[in-house]
């Protein structure tokens, strides 16, 4: 089982969450890709780009944190937070 933990933050506060689960037998980049996509709809936020620094943190630690210059649209937090939980 594939889990993703996705949180918005405010002034060291947590706004929201959400787990986006997969069960797939996709690849680990799809998975990834796929749980952003469906835990910003459910947060009802736009897509993060994934700038090169962001890629290399969540490649080293399973986590990482996007801000505001991040998204297209401006957003109302100070950062998106992506955990990898679990992973088969």
């Amino acid at each position: 089982m594939f889990r993703m933990w996705i949180r918005e933050f405010r002034d060291n506060h947590l706004l929201r969450d959400t787990v986006v689960e997969d069960d797939s037998r996709d690849t680990r980049t799809h998975k990834v890709m796929r749980a952003l996509q469906e835990g910003c709809n459910r947060l009802d936020l736009a897509v993060p780009l994934w700038l090169d620094a962001t890629v290399k943190d969540f490649q080293r630690h399973a986590r990482c944190r996007f801000t505001p210059d991040a998204f297209v649209e401006s957003v109302d937090f100070d950062y998106l937070e992506l955990w990898l939980i679990e992973e088969d």
